[in-house]
């Protein structure tokens, strides 16, 4: 068994362990919906977002976020920069979708690392 054979099938039984890390959510991105498929959403944090000097908005600050997850459940599709991608905030389905934009995708032996930007009040 290869090296990568060995990481594929760590994925769901280690990385995406519903048991340990992951959590089910729902994911739409590309006008597809991705039911409870399992995810980790991690560094989810505000900080400050940069101002320019027209611009007069006050009290909003970036969301930032990391989103690991596997290729294959999202129907093969790596995210693109500057897409929009919706994560829902509670498992089977239901609860609120936070909408965020993607600032970067990688792609590493199946697995995901997508992070994410988003406005919030």
């Amino acid at each position: 068994m290869s090296f990568k054979d060995m990481a594929a099938a760590d994925l769901h039984n280690v990385f995406l362990n519903l048991g340990e890390f992951a959590e089910k959510r729902t994911v739409e991105y590309d006008g597809e919906r991705y039911e409870d498929i399992p995810i980790v959403l991690s560094g989810l944090k505000e900080k400050d977002r940069r101002q320019l000097m027209s611009d007069h908005v006050q009290g909003l600050f970036l969301v930032s976020s990391v989103l690991h997850c596997a290729l294959e459940d999202l129907g093969g599709n790596q995210p693109e920069k500057g897409a929009r991608i919706k994560i829902n905030d509670q498992e089977g389905g239901g609860g609120f979708f936070r909408v965020f934009y993607v600032a970067s995708s990688v792609c590493e032996l199946g697995m995901l690392r997508v992070e994410l930007e988003a406005i919030d009040e």
